[in-house]
């Protein structure tokens, strides 16, 4: 106040010049600092009539933002958050909620629960996170429960599969190691180009598990690569072979308790690596009525792989019967093959006898169907008197 009294009226005026000059002379200072290697430059007052780019105070430039990764959490007590791993236990009867970052979102359960979930689990969207709760939890919920972030345009969503989030409960039953199913027996296919599993699926990850052969009564050995196990999804038999089929079961025990599995009965099949590819031939393309004709489908495959012929045939039409002779004979070469064959007969060919033969071939991998045409023709002989 003393410094303003000095200067009177015409101090206050020079002083407040003073100030906004060393103000401005700061902010130039700033601008020189935070941009190396820019000649400063003097302000300007009013519009400017320069007609290239205007010139700005210097910003930091904002990275794009990255969008944000698909975060799968578990809800406890008293409203903490715990970030699940690949799998987590929630002991039986306690309730279980996830929640999921992404708007919208949609789960997968086990299919026990996609069935019937008894009214037990509540899936509810909010706007930037999904929740999944399930109540009154059994060994049963045990299994592997997924989040799918939806990319949506207007009102078309889709999975993002690539982006999905997975986590796997195990719920404890102190009465129950192995998750219950309705099966006493369960069939399975032992196929030669498809790894084949055995889901003992038990509801604690302490359980220690054995696989064991009915008759005789042995335990199969598990060494990790023909057959392994992983403690979410069961035993894995990685090349099926014949050795492998019979009745199979599975042995969980915990502390005291230990408890046998549903029995497998594995049934081996040699499948086949590809369809069928049938080739068709006529024992002649043009027959005269009266004649007889032959043809011939055949396929030529891996050996003990069933092959099944079906045929369409003109006379069907009129109800012509369909007679056929089916064989099957080796291939010479070194790899084991076999040809397999059916032959449609068709005695004394008349006019309704032309058209197209099809021949379908059908193996358990795939079908195929091939057709030739076949003419008829007028007997050129003369009929007896």
């Amino acid at each position: 106040m003393a410094l303003v009294n000095l200067f009177g009226s015409k101090g206050k005026r020079a002083l407040s010049t003073l100030l906004i000059c060393a103000v401005i002379f700061e902010l130039d200072a700033q601008e020189q600092r935070t941009t190396p290697g820019r000649k400063p430059s003097k302000p300007k007052l009013g519009k400017s009539t320069n007609k290239g780019p205007r010139a700005v105070t210097p910003k930091i430039k904002a990275t794009p933002a990255v969008p944000a990764q698909t975060v799968l959490t578990q809800v406890l007590n008293r409203r903490k958050f715990k970030k699940v791993g690949e799998t987590i236990s929630v002991q039986t009867g306690d309730t279980l909620e996830l929640r999921c970052r992404g708007k919208p979102v949609q789960w997968s359960v086990p299919k026990y629960l996609e069935e019937d979930d008894e009214g037990r689990l509540r899936i509810v969207q909010h706007e930037r996170y999904g929740v999944l709760t399930l109540v009154n939890t059994t060994g049963a919920d045990t299994g592997e429960y997924t989040c799918y972030p939806m990319y949506c345009e207007d009102t078309d969503c889709r999975k993002e599969y690539d982006k999905a989030v997975k986590v796997f409960v195990f719920f404890p039953d102190p009465q129950e190691l192995f998750v219950p199913t309705s099966e006493y027996y369960e069939a399975i296919q032992l196929r030669t180009n498809w790894p084949t599993l055995l889901p003992c699926q038990v509801t604690s990850p302490e359980a220690k598990v054995t696989l064991h052969r009915e008759f005789p009564p042995v335990e199969v050995a598990v060494d990790g690569k023909e057959i392994s196990f992983n403690v979410k999804r069961g035993f894995t038999i990685h090349r099926p072979r014949p050795h492998h089929a019979g009745a199979l079961f599975c042995v969980a025990s915990l502390g005291n308790l230990r408890q046998s599995s549903t029995k497998y009965m594995l049934i081996y099949v040699n499948y086949p690596m590809a369809p069928p590819a049938p080739v068709i031939q006529a024992s002649s393309s043009s027959v005269a009525v009266g004649e007889n004709l032959r043809v011939i489908c055949s396929v030529v495959g891996e050996q003990d792989v069933v092959v099944e012929f079906t045929w369409e045939y003109p006379g069907q039409q009129i109800g012509r019967p369909l007679y056929t002779q089916e064989s099957i004979s080796p291939v010479g070469g070194g790899a084991a093959r076999q040809q397999s064959q059916s032959v449609l007969l068709v005695d004394e060919v008349r006019d309704v006898d032309q058209g197209a033969y099809t021949c379908t071939a059908q193996n358990l991998q795939g079908v195929k169907s091939v057709f030739t045409n076949v003419k008829v023709v007028p007997n050129a002989k003369p009929k007896k008197p």
